[in-house]
């Protein structure tokens, strides 16, 4: 595998396993455009969230049209959730420049989350994992 496949497979944009082994003739079925719309009487963000800047976006771009949509929210200092999954490969690799040249830019970061999934947090966010940040050595998890 090239080094410019590793990178593609590394940033989600394309499969990381070897298609010279694998058939692509199946159909995967068709998926409703709205499988996952949120109600729109919903409210994802309480209005507390709102004022102290405690919120998330997400966008799902369908061309790079929708880019927009996504610098915009960065640029208010919002984190973003890029879900590529839904574009051509073509426009993906593009989406994903114009958001590192928007995150480096802007001074944020921009994280991998899944295969074509990203995180964009702006310069004032701190993203905190979950694992933890050493294994205890005298604990439970200590077999030897």
């Amino acid at each position: 595998m090239g080094s410019v496949r590793k990178a593609s497979a590394w940033l989600g944009l394309v499969d990381d396993n070897d298609e010279r082994y694998y058939d692509d003739d199946y159909s995967e079925g068709a998926q409703s455009a709205d499988a996952w719309v949120t109600d729109p009487r919903v409210k994802v963000a309480t209005d507390t969230a709102e004022d102290k800047g405690r919120r998330i976006g997400t966008v799902t771009p369908d061309s790079f049209r929708d880019a927009r949509a996504i610098g915009e929210m960065f640029r208010d200092g919002v984190p973003v959730i890029m879900n590529l999954t839904a574009m051509e490969a073509t426009d993906a690799k593009r989406v994903v420049d114009f958001a590192a040249g928007l995150t480096f830019g802007l001074r944020g970061t921009i994280e991998r989350v899944a295969t074509r999934v990203f995180l964009l947090t702006p310069a004032h966010t701190e993203v905190v994992s979950g694992e933890p940040s050493g294994r205890r050595q005298d604990g439970f998890f200590n077999q030897s």
